[in-house]
């Protein structure tokens, strides 16, 4: 078993950030978007200590900002939604401006030309607001909530719509699916190591150090944007090299809302949804079921004050799948190894126990008692490529018994190499939750938190029994049991003392906990093979652990190198 706790990312930032009043300054806006305009009479001057009032669409709550004397105006830590801007003061009409759009990291530009007249007067301006980055100059792109669910995605993997960003190549290489059970791919993002890309999720930390992966991978359902960079980014996110994803949570409303969904891959009996790949499958596909669902709620708990979000997705995946490896002949079990040589172009002559001078070819074994024990200058090859049977360990031969017998004809040209074919079963299993809850105590103060709990469990058998163990049928090389538990929180509180100063307050942990067992714990293969102090216990020195490391002396050693002559 392997358990390893990845990182308490305390993203403390208790950052005191000075926010001057004018429209080109707010910081630490990594979750959190903002509005800004200048507030103008008929005649374009400025329209001092004018009060705008920010309101929340969707959750009711209002936010008051006052213009300075330069008629600007600037409220930053805001959620990323839809909001309603309206500007009063005294001898002007009231303007209001709905439906403005705020994302993450952006900034949306409301300027508001007042006309002259009563308060009481309303003049409505329906035309969108221009979405801007006045304080960032990084090259970004962003996802939407409803983009993230209406683009197509293959196994709705939110860290692979970082494909869709210039600059961006995933490269052939994969973790092993018993670590990356959440599916992380490793991207390139303009040439970069795929290690340099880092990960934010509500603006903490998301990724494993030493793999370099994501570590939550959210569900799709609970995101409100996604926002990956690539370039120019800013300095707080230092520690990346190629870009950031940064990925920002929803948030509940006054509204109840609710979503659910289910994808269905059916290739079982009756059913026949996928091709059949007629050279290597010319009995039809094999089974394979794939069930994906899950869904969404969101409301209030105390109207324009307390709410929250909830989310879960579950993967339930059967697959039948098939192997094509080898294992030592039968003639080799026995210590006949005639069958493996292979002529090399001008090799020399050797000498063989047996006393006669042969070519030297690949695969040849020569006898370890012979020849200068150190250099091996002047062993000699066994005759014929035959061990002896009694040169032969009695605990190999014994450990040989574990292994099946060829059942194929093997690689043309070849006896022993691909020799063996298998079929078994893969299963996984995946169960995904958030829960995210907002606060807003008052005008001035307002709080969150998030959990992420994501668990999976990924079983295969191996194409040689669970002693044996060998590759798993999907084409990894593992097989037994991986089970694997993700988990992120993230907590913050945002305070604004005056125009000028705002205190944020944000922590991060989250834990990556893998545990992997091969088939076959508790089992004692190395004892009843004969071999002594291998099989301490019951389990973390049982089964495929000791015949992992003994695998690699069966059949014995292959000499290819040794060319020396009597």
């Amino acid at each position: 078993m392997r358990s390893r706790f990845l990182k308490l990312s305390a993203v403390f930032g208790f950052s005191l950030a000075v926010l001057l009043s004018s429209a080109d300054s707010v910081k630490a806006q990594q979750i959190f978007g903002r509005i800004f305009g200048t507030v103008t009479d008929a005649t374009g001057g400025a329209v001092p200590n004018a009060k705008v009032t920010i309101t929340d669409q969707n959750k009711g709550t209002d936010f008051d900002v006052t213009t300075n004397e330069s008629g600007n105006y600037d409220k930053g830590q805001l959620i990323p939604g839809t909001y309603t801007v309206t500007v009063e003061a005294p001898g002007f009409n009231k303007y209001k401006r709905p439906d403005v759009t705020v994302q993450v990291d952006n900034a949306a530009k409301v300027d508001a030309p007042l006309q002259a007249g009563n308060v009481s007067e309303v003049v409505e301006v329906t035309a969108a607001a221009p979405t801007l980055q006045t304080d960032r100059a990084d090259v970004s792109t962003t996802f939407s909530s409803r983009q993230l669910i209406d683009i197509p995605s293959l196994g709705r993997n939110a860290q692979a719509f970082q494909l869709l960003t210039p600059g961006a190549v995933k490269i052939n290489f994969a973790h092993a699916s018993s670590e990356d059970p959440q599916g992380s791919a490793q991207i390139q993002v303009n040439g970069q190591h795929f290690s340099g890309t880092g990960y934010q999720l509500d603006g903490t930390e998301n990724q494993d150090p030493i793999l370099g992966i994501i570590v939550v991978n959210p569900n799709l359902d609970s995101l409100g944007e996604q926002k990956i960079s690539s370039q120019d980014y800013d300095a707080e996110f230092g520690y990346a090299g190629a870009g950031i994803q940064n990925a920002s949570t929803k948030s509940g409303t006054n509204d109840f809302h609710f979503t659910a969904f289910e994808y269905l891959r059916n290739n079982s009996p009756g059913f026949s949804s996928f091709a059949r790949d007629p050279f290597s499958e010319p009995n039809g596909p094999p089974p394979y079921k794939w069930n994906q669902f899950g869904g969404s709620i969101g409301g209030r708990i105390i109207k324009d004050k307390l709410f929250f979000f909830a989310d879960a997705e579950l993967i339930r995946q059967r697959q039948q799948g098939s192997a094509l490896t080898t294992v030592p002949t039968v003639a080799a079990r026995s210590g006949d190894f005639s069958a493996y040589l292979q002529p090399l172009a001008n090799a020399p002559l050797v000498q063989d126990t047996a006393g006669n001078l042969v070519r030297l070819q690949q695969n040849m074994i020569f006898d370890p008692n012979t020849g200068n024990p150190t250099t091996g200058v002047g062993r000699l090859a066994f005759a014929g490529n035959r061990i002896p049977a009694s040169r032969l360990s009695p605990q190999a031969v014994n450990i040989l018994q574990y292994f099946p017998s060829p059942n194929t004809p093997g690689s043309t040209g070849s006896t022993f190499l691909n020799n063996y074919a298998a079929q078994g079963s893969i299963a996984y299993d995946a169960n995904k939750w958030d829960t995210r809850e907002d606060y807003f105590v008052n005008e001035k103060t307002s709080l969150f938190g998030r959990y992420s709990n994501h668990q999976f469990t990924n079983g295969s058998q191996g194409a040689f029994g669970d002693l044996a163990g060998g590759p798993s049928f999907n084409g990894a090389r593992f097989s037994g049991l991986s089970n694997v538990r993700n988990q992120s929180i993230a907590f913050g509180v945002t305070h604004t003392f005056n125009p000028t100063l705002v205190n944020e307050f944000r922590f991060g942990y989250m834990k990556y906990r893998v545990q992997v067992v091969p088939n076959g714990v508790g089992t004692s293969p190395a004892t009843a093979a004969g071999i002594p102090g291998l099989n301490l216990d019951n389990f973390f020195t049982s089964a495929c652990r000791f015949l992992a490391s003994s695998v690699r002396i069966v059949p014995p050693t292959i000499n290819t190198r040794r060319s020396a002559t009597p």
